[in-house]
């Protein structure tokens, strides 16, 4: 992107055509006329069927199509009214594209995205102005993400002058009053993104999406680009606007610590697929999927006391498999400790086999085999007793 892409993406998401589109907001007094009420806390805000986005691969002086990277490959979830859906995984897994997809940044392959209940898959740019109000998003990085040449003020007030909406007393008051929400003094009204530090930005980047007050906001790495130091500042005010603003947030993530900090529920993602969506303490007390497992072995735990209770250390060796040629199957079997010949050849499906916790995978930890055990095939994950 260039520096101020994202910036302007922000109040314009591309349509499939590459135009862009009317914004995040509309002006109009009765935007959400002629949609379903508010969902209120725990009915289904946001629902994603199918969804997939393959980016064609193009060769040749003709630029035929040779094949597509299956970046998002038939994902499946809902997140409620006021909740905290974590999304982590390994880079690469498709994380940040679900999350450009759900704010349609990104135009689909195929599946469909519900908000309230409404198909927002292939609306047009007419029927899409009421959610881009609704729906707004955290750029990872905080030093992209803002236009060095543009003021705090004209930052933050962005999205009010695209969509002509005259905030109660003026823009100027408004962002002063975001900067006082987001934990900045009103008098960095006037001043610059490189007079600040990396925090302080995430913090203006936070400001910007809240600006029309949304329903969902989706963050992308929110805090992987800042300081040990500066990110539990970032995370917890996160949590409070939240509480205080009846926020609903997707959080991608591949810190698991920070995932547990904020989430209600998890899901874990690998080459393109969710392997497993839990409640959060379901997910951290027992993780069904290896791959789940794998990562949760890889959290370092500094209490000594608490680290004697790890009994085991999965290590994944090798990378993760191309998505432009996933394996058949399991799309983790050439990692997993625990395949066997079924996994190569049939894909499970995401079940739910306790309540609040889905899988797939046919040879679960902490649950009953779903698939008969045959031979095993070669993995490239060792499990090893944890050193006392």
């Amino acid at each position: 992107m260039s520096e101020n892409a994202e910036d302007d993406a922000v109040s314009n998401p591309v349509r499939g055509d590459g135009e862009r589109d009317g914004g995040v907001g509309s002006s109009d007094p009765g935007r959400t006329a002629g949609r379903a009420e508010d969902a209120a806390p725990g009915e289904v805000l946001l629902k994603v069927t199918g969804l997939r986005k393959h980016f064609p691969i193009r060769k040749g002086l003709l630029q035929r199509r040779a094949g597509a990277v299956r970046a998002v490959d038939g994902v499946d979830f809902e997140v409620r009214s006021g909740e905290t859906l974590g999304v982590v995984g390994e880079s690469g897994c498709g994380k940040s594209t679900m999350g450009r997809l759900i704010t349609r940044l990104l135009e689909p392959t195929a599946g469909t995205i519900e908000f309230e209940g409404e198909d927002i898959t292939r609306l047009g740019v007419r029927g899409m102005r009421p959610l881009r109000r609704d729906v707004q998003m955290i750029f990872q990085d905080p030093y992209s993400s803002l236009n060095p040449r543009h003021t705090t003020g004209t930052i933050i007030g962005a999205p009010f002058r695209l969509q002509g909406v005259e905030p109660e007393g003026g823009i100027k008051k408004e962002v002063q009053r975001l900067l006082s929400v987001v934990g900045l003094s009103p008098e960095h009204y006037n001043r610059y993104p490189n007079e600040f530090s990396g925090g302080q930005r995430q913090r203006i980047g936070i400001a910007r999406a809240l600006a029309l007050r949304p329903k969902l906001v989706v963050a992308d790495e929110p805090v992987s680009a800042l300081d040990v130091s500066i990110q539990a500042q970032v995370v917890n005010l996160m949590d409070d606007l939240q509480r205080e603003l009846g926020l609903t947030y997707v959080i991608i993530a591949h810190d698991l610590s920070v995932v547990r900090h904020v989430s209600d529920r998890i899901a874990v993602m690998y080459l393109g697929r969710i392997v497993e969506l839990a409640d959060r303490e379901l997910l951290y007390r027992a993780p069904m999927h290896p791959y789940t497992k794998a990562l949760m072995s890889a959290v370092p735990i500094p209490d000594p006391r608490r680290r004697k209770d790890r009994s085991e250390r999965v290590r994944l060796e090798g990378d993760v498999p191309s998505p432009i040629a996933p394996p058949s199957g399991c799309r983790f079997h050439t990692r997993c400790w625990k395949a066997t010949t079924v996994c190569t050849t049939a894909e499970p499906p995401l079940e739910e086999l306790r309540p609040g916790q889905q899988v797939a995978c046919h040879h679960p930890e902490n649950a009953v085999d779903r698939a008969p055990r045959d031979s095993g095939v070669a993995g490239t994950a060792q499990v090893v007793p944890t050193r006392r």
